[in-house]
């Protein structure tokens, strides 16, 4: 298959994840369900972390009659780590609910995905063993993206925290990160980067959204509303960007050959596909 073929399969696997966001929620606020929905493309309705182990069988309870009122095509939800006592309640409260998407916290191989069976998946690599098997993971017929998570990775290794000072990731979290998203991209899923934690810091958050957007990723998850007009705005080419994509398609077009020169810089392939790229995510940027 040709690398243009293969780029254009990738795109069609990953349809089902619509535009660049992801809100989480915890599954115990049911006031705040609509609100996600509302601000992000996806809500992740959180039964995992994002709720204290006594408050899940009420959680479950609330996210089941909020169901109804949500856009299934919209809504992710989070279910424990297979093998716990959650993950089964989980998946039996979800039973007959419609919920199609969910997301596995704490994946680790292909074998976990299958008794996901029914569900699209993303699989959150979050654990060493996770991101060690992120190819599998992403070679899974039902795992539609990947995400990667830094905080519990390095918990795990018996670490004390996934930045420096500055808000730079240390060499292991900047590995997952990469890993992940070599793993899905090479089997046509879609990545999605980790969430960034400093609410406040709206400006490291857009310096990283803009960083994960140039590197391939497809969406950013998010863990406050504020964030989310942030990475919208990081994933959206410039306009600068947008007229360069436009003039270069033109240029190669009238060339007609391989390599050529076009504005002081060698244009060949892979160039021009990320020129296509540039405008295919201004294309689903509303009024551009």
């Amino acid at each position: 298959m040709s690398a243009e073929a293969t780029d254009t399969a990738g795109l069609a696997d990953t349809a089902g994840l619509a535009g660049t966001t992801l809100l989480f929620c915890p599954a115990d606020r049911p006031d705040r369900f609509a609100r996600a929905a509302d601000a992000a493309d996806l809500v992740i309705l959180d039964l995992e972390d994002g709720v204290a182990p006594p408050a899940r069988p009420a959680a479950r309870e609330a996210l089941v009659a909020a169901l109804p009122g949500l856009d299934p095509a919209r809504t992710v939800v989070r279910v424990s780590p297979v093998g716990t006592p959650d993950f089964a309640a989980d998946l039996a409260a979800l039973d007959g609910t419609g919920v199609r998407l969910v997301m596995l916290a704490k994946a680790e191989s292909a074998a976990q995905v299958e008794q996901l069976a029914g569900f699209t998946v993303i699989a959150l690599c979050e654990t060493a063993r996770g991101v060690l098997a992120a190819p599998e993971l992403a070679a899974a017929a039902n795992v539609v993206g990947l995400m990667w998570g830094a905080e519990d990775l390095v918990a795990g290794l018996g670490g004390r925290s996934s930045r420096f000072d500055d808000g730079r990731y240390r060499d292991v979290a900047r590995y997952a990160r990469a890993a992940v998203l070599l793993a899905a991209g090479a089997h046509g899923r879609q990545a999605i980067d980790a969430v960034y934690l400093d609410i406040a810091d709206l400006d490291g958050m857009a310096a990283e959204a803009r960083d994960a957007a140039a590197s391939g990723f497809g969406l950013k998850a998010c863990i406050h509303p504020t964030q989310v007009p942030v990475v919208r705005a990081a994933f959206a080419p410039s306009a600068d960007e947008v007229a360069w994509a436009r003039r270069v398609l033109a240029a190669a077009h009238e060339a007609g050959v391989g390599v050529f020169a076009f504005e002081g810089r060698m244009v060949d392939a892979p160039v021009l596909r990320h020129a296509e790229h540039l405008l295919r995510a201004a294309e689903s940027v509303p009024g551009r």
